[in-house]
């Protein structure tokens, strides 16, 4: 059974900087699509940022610059280094995992996700 356990959410003032782990069980990270999404109340989720099966990279425009997506694959856990937080950076993140080897990670691609980790960023 995979499970995604998401961790290292909290509020912060506007500037700060926060880091999400996502640790998995049952789940290898090293050759899927894997990622990060949010999602803000009363709005629908958005892709942060996602590596895909052979490492690219690639992050939504709002975060480009400020967010850093990693994993280590040893401890199979995937990061997501988030700085000069902002106040609309305020959602639920969640992890997600796929299936599927892909060069390019499309949302459909993600099959499995985490319960989300809250964060909070005050001006």
């Amino acid at each position: 059974q995979v499970q995604l356990v998401e961790s290292g959410g909290g509020s912060v003032q506007a500037g700060g900087s926060l880091r999400l782990s996502c640790a998995a069980s049952g789940y290898s990270y090293s050759s899927y699509c894997v990622g990060w999404f949010r999602q803000a109340p009363g709005t629908e989720r958005e892709g942060v940022a996602r590596i895909a099966s052979f490492g690219a990279t690639t992050y939504a425009n709002s975060v480009k610059g400020r967010f850093t997506i990693s994993k280590d694959n040893a401890k199979n856990t995937l990061y997501l280094q988030m700085n000069s937080l902002k106040p609309e950076d305020t959602a639920m993140y969640y992890c997600a995992a796929g299936l599927r080897v892909r060069t390019f990670c499309a949302d459909s691609d993600f099959a499995y996700w985490g319960q989300g980790t809250q964060v909070t960023v005050s001006s």
